[in-house]
Formats: structure tokens, C-alpha cells, sequence
């Protein structure tokens, strides 16, 4: 668990927030009518359920703040000596035990309280017992002000502590105060900590985060320590103690040979070894900074030797920084990540529990069968082949070399004629004529496609006239076929009727007087213009031919089944008296127009009849549409989604005590 987890905490009310806070929701909800009149047990229950509700609300408080502040005993060492340090862990342990005896006692009250109550001879009494259970617990509440707002100002100082994550990949800085630590972590890290020219301007820890070698690194800044003994050291002082006590991380030890710092070389090397046992199973880097006013080479030989003892002790790496002139401050941070991701290694190695990871892996080696030795065959064209070289001239040429060659890419556009399957190769880069002998290529087709299309068309409605596509055993062998022709002819109909729209809508826009030409008009300006215009001459008699043999053909087909429907309309009129000749008279004239015929629509289906068998269900459906109507017609309602209120403020919505729970209404 990291500091960030102590961080989600609800802010903790006063004593007297805390009784407004209950009684409030006491008295909102639970009921507030009560007579004398009424049954004694309705009245013993009225006033034991406040009492109960009262202490429920009291027991949901208190059990929130005692679960959401973190047992001391539970959390990592780390954080547990950092809170003993910045909170006092006596004091700490005694607010929190007696808000939970105040519960407790809430609880006992509330529990006499009650049983009391189940013995009220009458409402005053009944009353007096609940005043007296509510005025209790309200005192053992006001009792509780200095826990509460002890916990209140701890709840406030956790928030603003650092994320720590005492079990991540660490390097804690430490050294005396004013050495060059914060300007350090400020150059590594993304961190902005204050850097003063006077000593303890960093007060708390602060961390900051790096990445090297694809992993998150935290650094974490402590306040300077001082050399003396670890009785008179203040809290600034006792969290880098705590720190470097519990933490698992690279040590950076800060030194200032030039003494600007204001303690001498003698005085740090003299705290180094004081706070050694701490550095115990951790790497430690003696981080030697502000060389650009003195190096280690310059220093005085008494102050040297000191510094050299504590380099050549076993385990100690040295680095000289300037975090003035940045010279060697990266060097420095990866030398020390370096350190810690080795001792992690070698601590996991020497562990418990590498015997039962290295029993589960095993390196497969091919047992010899003999001492034959074989070595891997080679084929003789692969030694022998050339190795790419882009400077020689004779290699094989890429498709990268001719995209260098054209324009590189986005220029270069590939030839996909070269691999075309053609039966003479010469053909793959001939160039496909669009006019040949005169003519648009696009525009061939047979001469007598028409003629072909009418002989066809005639075929099949003779066939299917004569039933041909009727007979199931001649033509498919299987339902799957049938119904593949089927939806074939289908699709051909629909094909048919959309050609004419399909046709137009990409057509050339021409002036209206283009379209009144005769076919004599025309030949007379090709005539002029210097052409010979038989052929067109031919082919629009071969046209106008179709047509009007088609047209004479729909006719004919449209004038007898007009027939076969007058002489039905005469057979059932024969049996009324009506004018039979008129109406055929006028049949025909509906239907013949301007010389042509033409049918009179009807749709496929009635939408008003969809989903009902027939009309007495229809009629049926009506009248009970028109029953359900009724009721919004009286209330003038315009329809099922008609929500309006005219009176605007009904006295049932905005009258009278609101019940418990029900908050929803205004």
C-alpha cells in the first residue's frame, strides 16, 4: 500500500456538525405525527423507532470515520514509522479508540433506552424517555470534540503527502542540509522542488519520477539530517531517518567539498559514518557535487583522505556532479539505477524462492549418439552465392532499384502490364486502340442484336404459353434450381422496368428542338455535311420496325383481354338493371387515351386492411379505436402523449409534510 491509498478519506465533522448532521436526519426521517389518543403501543413504537434511528445514524458515522483511517498495525513499516512520526502514533491510536467507545456507548444507551420505553404509560412519558435516550448520546458526542478535530487536521496532512511506493524501484537522496539534493532531483526528474540558499528549505519528503530503461523509477528527496543523536532530532530530521530505515533503494549520499553548505568535509564524512547502519543491504553512491568550485582532486589532503576512506569501503560508488553545470548529473543517476537493478537481481537470486523457480526451468540439450561429429550441411550454391553488394554492377536489379530510379516513392508508379499472361509476351506493352477503322471500340456490337432479342423474347412467351416452365421433372433436378430460374426471371423483370429510368438519368441534357428532328431532316444534313447516311438510314427503319411491331403487339394482347373483362361486366349485368352499354362506353373511355391504352392502377394490397382477416375484423378494429378515444375526447386530450397539467399547482403536489424517503416530488 502507497501513500496514495491513505489519501481517500471523508472529511470528519465537528462535535457539533456531527449532532446537526444526525439529529436533522433523525427528524426528517422518521414520523413527526403523533396524539395522545392513538393506541399506546402506536405511540411506544413512534418514539422507540426515533431512538433506534438516532443511534443508527450514529453507528453509520462513527463505523465510516474508524474504517476509512488505517490501522497503523496493518500498513507497511514504512508508512506506519511515517505516521508515528508526523502524527504521534499514541495519540493517534487514542482518538480513533475513543470514537469507538463512544459508539459503543451510543449503543448501550439507545439499547436501556428502548427497553424503557417498551414500559411508557403514556405519550408525555414516552416523549420524556426518547428527549432523555437523544440528549445522552448528544453529550457523549459533544465529549468527542478533540478526537474529532485531531483526526480532522490528520485527515487534512495525509492528503498532501507524496505518493510513495515503498515496494517500486527507489533512489532516496540524502546528506546534510543545503548540499544539492533538491537542485539534483529537479534536474532528473519532472519534480519542482523549492531550492533556497539556506539550510531545511526542504521540510517534508518529496519524490519525483524517472524512466531508464523502459521502467518507472521514483527519487525521493529527505530533508537534511544533522549529526547528532537520534533522541534530539526533530520530525524534519526523523522523516529521512524513517526513509532510509525502511526503504528498499539506492542511497545517494550528497557531499559539498567546497563547504558553501556551511559543514565542513570532516562534518559530513563524520555523518556518513554516523547513518551507515542504516545503508545496510543497499547500494550506496557517494555523490560528490559542486565540482565546478571544487573538485576532489583540489581539495586539501587532510579532507581527502577522509573522502578516499569512505570510497574504498566494500560496496560504495563515487560520482562527481555539478547540478549548476549539469556535468555528470545523467552519468550519476545511471550509475545509480545500474547498482539498484543489480542488488534487486542478486537479492532475488540468493532468495528462498529462486530453488523452486530454477527446479521448473531446464535447457534442453541433444544427447550425442555417438562421437561422429556432424556438422550443419551448407549446399554448395548457397556458398556460392554472391552476397548483395549495392555497389556492384552485375547484382540482380530490384523493384527498389527502379523506384530510386523513377522518382523514389510517392513518384514512382509500378508497371503491372509486365506481368500480364498474354499468348504472344510481345503484347503486354501495346497500347489498346480506341478508334480502329474508323469506328469507337467501345461502340461494337452485333448488327443484329434487335432481331436476335425479338426471336428470343418471342421463344419464351411461346414456351411459356405452352407451359414449358411449368413441368417440374423436365428442366430441374432439384427445389434449389427451380428456385434460382425463378428468382432469375424475377430479377430480369425488375432489370426491364428500371431500364427505362436508369437510361435517362445519365443521358446528355439536349435543347427541346433536337428531339423534333425526322429521320429525313437528318439524312438531308448529312447529305450536305459530306456523309453518307445509309447506314443510319437503315438502322433506324430496322428500329422503328421493332417498336412498332411491338407496340402492335402489346396492343393486340391489351385489346383482348378488354374484351374478355366486357363480357364478364355484360354477364353480371344482365342480372341488374342497369345500362350496360353506357358503362361500357364509358369503361372505354377511361381506359383508351389519345389512341393508346392505358391501365388503370391499383395497388398491390390495402395498408388500412394489413395485419386483419377481413372487413367485419376491420370495421370491428375501428369501433374499438374509436371506444378507447372516448375518455381523452371528454379530458379535451389531444392524444396518448398528451401530459398536461392545467392546473399548475395541484394542492396534492404541493401540500402537507413530505413522507419519509419521498423527496422526489418537488
Amino acid at each position: 500500500m502507497s501513500t496514495s491509498g491513505l489519501k481517500a478519506i471523508a472529511p470528519v465533522p465537528t462535535a457539533a456538525d456531527f449532532l446537526d448532521i444526525v439529529l436533522s436526519k433523525t427528524q426528517r426521517k422518521t414520523p413527526t405525527v403523533i396524539h395522545k389518543n392513538f393506541k399506546i403501543s402506536r405511540i411506544r413504537n413512534f418514539y422507540m423507532r426515533k431512538v433506534k434511528f438516532c443511534q443508527d445514524a450514529f453507528d453509520e458515522k462513527l463505523g465510516a470515520i474508524l474504517s476509512e483511517f488505517p490501522m497503523l498495525d496493518d500498513l507497511h513499516p514504512f508508512l506506519s514509522s511515517l505516521m508515528n512520526v508526523l502524527y504521534d502514533k499514541n495519540h493517534y491510536k487514542l482518538a480513533l479508540g475513543q470514537l469507538r467507545t463512544a459508539r459503543h456507548l451510543i449503543d448501550h444507551v439507545a439499547k436501556d433506552y428502548v427497553r424503557l420505553l417498551k414500559f411508557g404509560d403514556s405519550l408525555y412519558r414516552c416523549k420524556q424517555l426518547k428527549k432523555a435516550a437523544l440528549g445522552r448520546m448528544a453529550t457523549i458526542m459533544r465529549r468527542q470534540k478533540d478526537p474529532l478535530a485531531y483526526l480532522e487536521q490528520v485527515r487534512q496532512h495525509i492528503s498532501r503527502l507524496p505518493a510513495i511506493d515503498p515496494n517500486t524501484r527507489t533512489l532516496l537522496i540524502c546528506g546534510y542540509p543545503n548540499v544539492g539534493k533538491s537542485s539534483f532531483i529537479n534536474k532528473v526528474t519532472r519534480a519542482d522542488v523549492d531550492v533556497q540558499p539556506y539550510a531545511f528549505t526542504t521540510k517534508s519528503l518529496f519524490v519525483g519520477h524517472l524512466d531508464y530503461k523502459y521502467l518507472r523509477w521514483q527519487v525521493i528527496d529527505t530533508p537534511g539530517v544533522l549529526d547528532h543523536p537520534l533522541e534530539e532530532m526533530n520530525t524534519i530530521e526523523m522523516q529521512s531517518i524513517t526513509a532510509l530505515a525502511h526503504l528498499k533503494s539506492c542511497v545517494l549520499y550528497f557531499m559539498d567539498l567546497s563547504e558553501q553548505c556551511g559543514y565542513s568535509v570532516e562534518a559530513q564524512c563524520k555523518l556518513f559514518h554516523s547513518i551507515k547502519p542504516l545503508f545496510a543491504n543497499k547500494p550506496t553512491v557517494l555523490a560528490i557535487n559542486k565540482i565546478d568550485v571544487m573538485k576532489l582532486e583540489d581539495l586539501h589532503p587532510d579532507s581527502r583522505a577522509l573522502v578516499q576512506e569512505i570510497i574504498d569501503q566494500e560496496g560504495v560508488i563515487c560520482a562527481q556532479v555539478s547540478c549548476y553545470s549539469e556535468e555528470g548529473v545523467m552519468e550519476l543517476k545511471n550509475k545509480a539505477c545500474d547498482a539498484l537493478l543489480a542488488h534487486r537481481v542478486d537479492t532475488k537470486m540468493k532468495g528462498s524462492k529462486i530453488n523452486s523457480i530454477v527446479n521448473r526451468i531446464h535447457v534442453a540439450q541433444p544427447k550425442p549418439r555417438d562421437d561422429i561429429v556432424r556438422a550443419p550441411f551448407i549446399p554448395e550454391s548457397v556458398k556460392n552465392k554472391k552476397k548483395y553488394d549495392k555497389g556492384d554492377l552485375d547484382r540482380p536489379r530490384l523493384l527498389r532499384d527502379e523506384e530510386a530510379e523513377q522518382g523514389g516513392a510517392g513518384v514512382y508508379n509500378i508497371n503491372l502490364k509486365k506481368d500480364y499472361i498474354l499468348e504472344n509476351p510481345e503484347w503486354k506493352f501495346d497500347v489498346i486502340p480506341e478508334i480502329m477503322n474508323g469506328k469507337n471500340i467501345a461502340d461494337f456490337i452485333d448488327p443484329d442484336i434487335e432481331e436476335k432479342l425479338e426471336a428470343l423474347e418471342r421463344e419464351e412467351e411461346r414456351l411459356e404459353a405452352e407451359g414449358f416452365y411449368d413441368s417440374e421433372g423436365e428442366m430441374f433436378d432439384s427445389d434449389d434450381e427451380r428456385e434460382a430460374a425463378e428468382m432469375v426471371q424475377r430479377n430480369h423483370h425488375k432489370i426491364l422496368a428500371q431500364s427505362g429510368k436508369k437510361a435517362t438519368k445519365n443521358a446528355a441534357k439536349l435543347p427541346r428542338t433536337a428531339g423534333l428532328r425526322t429521320l429525313s431532316e437528318l439524312t438531308e444534313e448529312l447529305t450536305k455535311a459530306g456523309y453518307d447516311p445509309s447506314r443510319i438510314q437503315e438502322r433506324a427503319e430496322m428500329l422503328a420496325k421493332i417498336q412498332g411491331a411491338k407496340r402492335k403487339r402489346q396492343r393486340e394482347d391489351e385489346e383482348m383481354a378488354m374484351d374478355e373483362d366486357e363480357d364478364e361486366d355484360s354477364d353480371d349485368y344482365e342480372d341488374e338493371d342497369m345500362d350496360v352499354d353506357g358503362e361500357v362506353k364509358a369503361a372505354k373511355k377511361r381506359k383508351t387515351v389519345s389512341g393508346g391504352v392505358v391501365s388503370k392502377r391499383v395497388p398491390a394490397s390495402d395498408r388500412q386492411m394489413a395485419g386483419l382477416k377481413d372487413e367485419r375484423q376491420y370495421s370491428k378494429a375501428i369501433k374499438m379505436r374509436n371506444l378507447a378515444q372516448r375518455p381523452r375526447n371528454m379530458l379535451a386530450k389531444a392524444g396518448e402523449s398528451d401530459r398536461a397539467i392545467k392546473v399548475k399547482m395541484p394542492k396534492h403536489l404541493f401540500s402537507g409534510k413530505r413522507k419519509g424517503g419521498k423527496t422526489d416530488r418537488r
